[in-house]
């Protein structure tokens, strides 16, 4: 059974920088398209962006577009979130997640998920 673990997450000030990490192990990683959500308290779990096996097609949503970047190492078994120019609204726990077939927003496609990593963005 394949299994996520999420880290890197943590408190900012807005503007600044967060890169997180989510490490499978089980069953192989490949060639799962990968994904990450978010969510904030008392808010629906939000699709952030989605990367190919391959990693050479991404989608974000147009909240974070020009401010993240979503990439992955097979070799390692792990896909990272560059977060950079972090606001406010920015603050959720943030999950990533593994789906077959094509990169997609819904989160009723994934079917597995990591604990999740609280991103805070605050002054």
């Amino acid at each position: 059974q394949r299994q996520l673990v999420e880290s890197g997450g943590g408190w900012v000030q807005p503007g600044e920088s967060l890169r997180l990490s989510c490490t499978a192990s089980g069953r192989t990683f490949s060639p799962y398209v990968m994904g990450w959500f978010r969510q904030a308290p008392g808010k629906e779990r939000d699709f952030v962006a989605g990367i190919s096996w391959s990693g050479t097609s991404t989608t974000y949503a147009d909240s974070v577009k020009g401010r993240f970047t979503i990439s992955r190492t097979n070799a390692k078994n792990t896909v990272y979130l560059q977060m950079n120019s972090l606001k406010p609204e920015d603050t959720a726990v943030y999950y990533c997640a593994t789906t077959f077939g094509p990169i997609t927003a819904s989160r009723y496609d994934y079917t597995t998920w990591g604990q999740g990593t609280q991103v805070t963005v605050s002054s």
